[in-house]
């Protein structure tokens, strides 16, 4: 499907181009059916944060994640980790995480209660599949008072899936059963976004200020469509802003003894977080401190992180503390 000249951003939700329109960003996911809206640079849901040059923001979002599975124990609730990580390495923060079950309420309320709080962005995962239990599409038409539809764009995509896996001899005949059909009923004013992946397309949709987003519960199918079609939308957003991070192994001294340093650290580098991470046993003094900030450009963040490390470092080794920094993780 193309998109004609007439076609407007307020119509068809955006087409991604990297240059401007009006201080608008655009991303168009990969299947040319789902096209997804992004949020301007200057929206009024950006958190206004004080550094020593200029006047940063940073976009709010918040996580809710759905499954009884993730309440009983059962499966760790990866998918927030891996999400945070990444929200937090594309300039933008994460203000909460909430967890909910399967249960149509107690979604609706943990989403309306997220909407109160205005901010940017609402990433759920888990919940759409075509199972009794998958209930987040159910919820958020009910926190944002819309009806369920079948979406022609989400049945297409449907379509087509399983199209490629009878070609696949995944399948033998390409039937679309209610189940299937439960993946394309979406919330009015939602649109789809293409699932490299799995089958279950994810869902975006607008309520007032605040952009939800539903994504798959499966680690796999979720990872892909953020990267795919949430990432590009998120940095466009941040704009510049740059997150960067490093960290120290401490050994031979203790960790309250090490607290005061870090204090001292934080107040001559307020833009600098440090955080200490005991790596064994109370009498075992073994830490690692990790270092981070959110800047204008890269060159800021990592001349505040190191100004804070250097110090750091020394400060420690004056107690008789051994430094090491520790690599990256590739």
């Amino acid at each position: 499907m193309g998109y004609k000249e007439a076609d407007t951003p307020q119509k068809i939700w955006g087409v991604y181009k990297r240059e401007k329109r009006s201080k608008q960003s655009y991303i168009k996911n990969t299947s040319n059916e789902g096209v997804i809206y992004a949020q301007s640079q200057n929206n009024k849901c950006q958190t206004p944060v004080r550094t020593s040059e200029t006047q940063m923001t940073t976009t709010s979002i918040e996580i809710i994640c759905v499954g009884n599975e993730l309440l009983l124990g059962k499966t760790l609730n990866t998918n927030a980790q891996w999400l945070a990580k990444r929200i937090t390495t594309l300039g933008l923060k994460t203000h909460r995480i909430t967890i909910v079950g399967d249960n149509v309420e107690k979604i609706s309320k943990a989403l309306q209660e997220a909407i109160q709080r205005n901010p940017c962005f609402i990433i759920t995962s888990g919940g759409l599949g075509p199972t009794f239990d998958d209930k987040t599409l159910e919820g958020i038409a009910k926190a944002m008072k819309r009806k369920l539809a079948t979406n022609d764009q989400a049945l297409r995509m449907i379509q087509e899936k399983y199209r490629q896996y009878v070609e696949e001899g995944l399948m033998e005949r390409a039937e679309l059963t209610p189940p299937h059909i439960k993946m394309t009923r979406l919330p009015e004013g939602a649109k789809p976004i293409f699932n490299p992946v799995g089958t279950a397309p994810a869902v975006i949709i607008k309520h007032d200020d605040v952009t939800v987003i539903a994504l798959p519960g499966v680690p796999s199918e979720m990872k892909a469509i953020f990267e795919e079609s949430v990432a590009p939308l998120f940095k466009d957003t941040a704009g510049e802003v740059t997150f960067f991070e490093t960290s120290l192994d401490v050994t031979r001294i203790m960790e309250p003894a090490v607290a005061p340093l870090i204090d001292r650290v934080m107040q001559d580098n307020p833009y600098v977080y440090i955080k200490s991470h005991p790596k064994g046993e109370e009498r075992i003094s073994h830490m690692e401190l990790h270092f981070s900030t959110t800047a204008e450009n890269t060159r800021l963040a990592k001349k505040r992180v190191s100004k804070a490390f250097i110090q750091l470092s020394e400060l420690i080794q004056e107690k008789g503390g051994k430094v090491k920094p520790v690599k990256a993780k590739s």
